[in-house]
Formats: C-alpha cells, structure tokens, sequence
C-alpha cells in the first residue's frame, strides 16, 4: 500500500471559519479575512487587536480624518505654532523679513553651520495660500496617525520628514526656501506605507488609490506651478514611507516606533550637515 499524503490545511479567518485566507493580524497573527483587516500605519490589525488600543482612532481607507473632535497634543502644537509665526509675521514687516533672514532655508548658510534652518524653515510661509495648504492636510492627515501610533512616534516622523525634505532641497538648490510641505509629504508617506502593506484587502485598495491619486497630483502641480520645492515633497515622502513601512516590519510598541522615527531624523540631520 502507498504512503497516505497529509493534505495540508489552508488557513481560514478566525471569525468567518468558512473563508479561506493567508491574510494575518500583525500584532497576534490570527487568520483574517478581507472584511476583519483593518489597515493601520503598523500593519493590518484584527478587529480584536485593533480595539484593544482603546481610545487610539483606527486608521482606515474609508475615512481619512480623525472622528474625534479634539486634536492631539502634538499635532495641535505645529498647527498652533505656524499660524502665529505666519500672523507675528504678516502684522509686522521687519519681524517677517528677519524670522526669513535667520530661520529660512538656505543650502549656503546651512553649509556654514546654521543647520537649524533644516527644521525652523519649516515654521515659516511664504503666502497665506501657502499656510492654508499645508496647514489644512496637516489637519487632514496629522491628528489620525497620532492617535494610532502615539504622540512622540508622530513627533519623529513630522521631524524626520521635515529634514529629509530640507535636505534633498539643499541639495538640488542654493535659493531660499520655506513651507511644511516636506513634513506634511511624510504624512502622506506613512499612509501610502499603510495602503501599500494592505494592499490584499479591500480596505487597503481604497486607500492605496486614494492616496496614490493625491500624491500624484501634488507631485505632478510644480509642472503647472512655478517655484514649487518639489525637491522638498519628494524627500519628505521617501522619510514618511520608510518611517512607516519600518513599523509595520518591526514596530510593536510606542518606544520603538519612536526610536525608528527619531533615528531617520538623526540620520537626516547629519546628511544635511555634511551636504
């Protein structure tokens, strides 16, 4: 008689017994179909491990902004404080024109030693339009990922984000520069990261072309509209990208997760140090 061969058991959804999947929660790997993934900055999260982060909003393709009506610590902090740099500014000239000459981004004056332009140039606007725009996706996108991955790790990826931004602008150009956009590029990343490691689920789908369609378009406007750092929007992508796409692998906890984004940050200070 012949060997009888085992036939091997193909995984099915720890709450749809009847649905076979190969999906699986990143933080306590149960089986999870489609419908029970739900898909975060730190991977896809069963439903169970997903509420156990108590009051933390889950992040989802279906709703981009916080349900919550109050804004967390951190993200309260940089909306507060660029829009009264931006009004000190606008009601005095001479204040402006020296928040500009000593905190704006420029590739020679970093080179020279002032590498905290790399960060303050960030605080400053060049135009209401400008602070509106960034002001409002880091509305948008801020206040979600901060409740989901805690407010020090958010903190890292903004910062990290806002010197690989300023970084690769300094790089490619000598001229002045100003604006968040390269911090606010980051946010976007982490969600990309997000939709790009859900990308098997329904959920994930949505959100990966939600967000790839917004990011196209921004990448795309300084073809249609001059004097754009687009140099700055693709740095602080790649930073939000690795920061979050580095949780999901190996981040289970507010400590590491802080850890990884303050390292890229420490990494980008450096580099922007010695370019």
């Amino acid at each position: 008689m012949g060997a009888m061969e085992q036939t091997p058991v193909e995984p099915t959804c720890y709450r749809h017994p009847g649905r076979v999947t190969y999906l699986s929660c990143s933080d306590c790997g149960k089986s999870i179909c489609a419908d029970c993934s739900i898909d975060t900055p730190v991977g896809q999260k069963c439903p169970d491990c997903a509420k156990s982060r108590g009051k933390a909003t889950v992040i989802t393709g279906r709703d981009l902004r916080s349900r919550s009506t109050s804004i967390p610590p951190v993200t309260m902090f940089l909306l507060a404080s660029s829009v009264v740099v931006y009004i000190l500014g606008a009601l005095s000239g001479e204040l402006n024109n020296s928040l500009f000459r000593n905190f704006a981004l420029l590739s020679g004056a970093v080179s020279d030693g002032e590498w905290w332009r790399l960060v303050t140039s960030a605080f400053l606007h060049s135009g209401t339009m400008h602070i509106l725009f960034n002001m409002y996706a880091l509305y948008l996108l801020g206040p979600g990922i901060e409740r989901q991955v805690g407010s020090r790790s958010f903190a890292g990826l903004y910062l990290a984000s806002a010197l690989l931004g300023s970084v690769a602008f300094t790089a490619f150009n000598s001229g002045p520069a100003v604006g968040a956009s390269g911090a606010v590029f980051g946010l976007f990343g982490a969600w990309l990261a997000s939709a790009w490691k859900g990308r098997n689920t329904a959920a994930g789908r949505a959100q990966l072309r939600s967000i790839g369609v917004i990011v196209g378009i921004n990448l795309l406007l300084p073809l249609a509209v001059p004097r754009i750092a687009w140099e700055a929007h693709v740095g602080g992508l790649i930073a939000g990208f690795l920061i979050a796409f580095l949780w999901t692998q190996v981040a289970r906890d507010e400590r590491t997760r802080s850890g990884i984004a303050f390292g890229v940050a420490a990494v980008a200070l450096v580099l922007g140090i010695l370019v």
